[in-house]
């Protein structure tokens, strides 16, 4: 009788085990539980079935434990639970066809370095050259790079 208790408590260890690690995000009971029960038979095979009875209980756990995860991770099952979707979209550079150094605008959100800016009546996503600038603030599109126009104060003559 002690060696089935032994043995339903290593396979429900096990079976927790891979509940943890696949299907389970972080640390969850399932691991915890899963924990509990590879020590509470691995004390049970020392208490009840001597030391010689426990070292071959401990290594029976390893060895399912190592097994259960390279079967699991060699099966299909992980594939059908895995995302397969591949990213297909792109940054919006459509700014840079549409604004130039030089030209002005308004801001039309407070530039928190980014923030929004309507120029050539477009609104466009911008970032600040000159630190905070405030809403409703006149800008001059500096610069562009990699997408994104770059603005600073503009200076009233």
């Amino acid at each position: 009788m002690d060696i089935f208790i032994i043995a339903l408590l290593i396979i429900g260890a096990a079976i927790l085990l891979l509940v943890e690690l696949f299907l389970t995000p972080g640390i969850t009971v399932a691991g915890f539980l899963s924990a509990g029960c590879f020590i509470y038979a691995n004390y049970h095979a020392f208490a009840y079935l001597g030391t010689g009875g426990g070292f071959i209980t401990l290594a029976i756990s390893a060895v399912v434990c190592i097994g259960a995860l390279v079967w699991f991770m060699r099966s299909k099952t992980l594939d059908k639970v895995a995302l397969t979707t591949n990213i297909t979209s792109a940054v919006d550079r459509s700014a840079e066809s549409s604004v130039k150094p030089g030209d002005t605008g308004v801001a039309t959100t407070r530039l928190a370095l980014i923030g929004y800016a309507e120029i050539n009546g477009r609104i466009v996503e911008v970032k600040s050259d000159d630190g905070f600038i405030d809403e409703k603030t006149p800008v001059r599109v500096c610069r562009l790079a990699d997408g994104v126009v770059f603005v600073t104060r503009e200076q009233l003559s």
